[in-house]
């Protein structure tokens, strides 16, 4: 498996995977440049993405097929995208999940209010409609040098 950034060519594949697994497509060819995959024998497995507001950030577009998942590239991709948001130099990065609040505390994340959100981060298209009322807001502060736990 390798991790590496996404390109252009990746766009397709990235959306096809967002869709089989009910993920929104909303915004993310516009930050698509931000995106980081994982990728099996020249097939795109996973995907994640960072949208930047300055010194804050969502991750967004966490995504890993049905036949990859529990092998470790979700792991390894939300590790790249922490070291990307390390060098980009975010502060607070922020993410929204209907079915993943278990698994990012595990980096970090911890559960946030709506309102506690910087205005920057709401007004993406995830906020705005992409992902429903009713999504857990997680937060992680990203400390320079810090890594995630394991």
């Amino acid at each position: 498996m390798q991790i590496r950034n996404a390109t252009s060519a990746d766009l397709s594949a990235v959306e096809t995977l967002l869709s089989a697994s009910d993920l929104p497509l909303d915004g993310v060819k516009d930050n698509f440049a931000s995106f980081v995959v994982a990728e099996v024998e020249g097939e795109v497995t996973g995907a994640i993405g960072l949208e930047q507001f300055g010194s804050v950030a969502l991750l967004r577009s966490a995504v890993v097929s049905a036949e990859h998942r529990g092998g470790g590239v979700g792991r390894r991709l939300v590790e790249q995208l922490l070291k990307h948001a390390e060098e980009a130099g975010i502060e607070e990065l922020y993410l929204l999940t209907t079915t993943a609040e278990k698994y990012f505390p595990r980096f970090g994340f911890t559960r946030t209010a709506r309102s506690a959100v910087p205005d920057a981060v709401r007004a993406s298209a995830e906020f705005r409609g992409a992902c429903p009322e009713t999504a857990v807001v997680m937060k992680r502060r990203v400390e320079t040098g810090a890594r995630a736990p394991s």
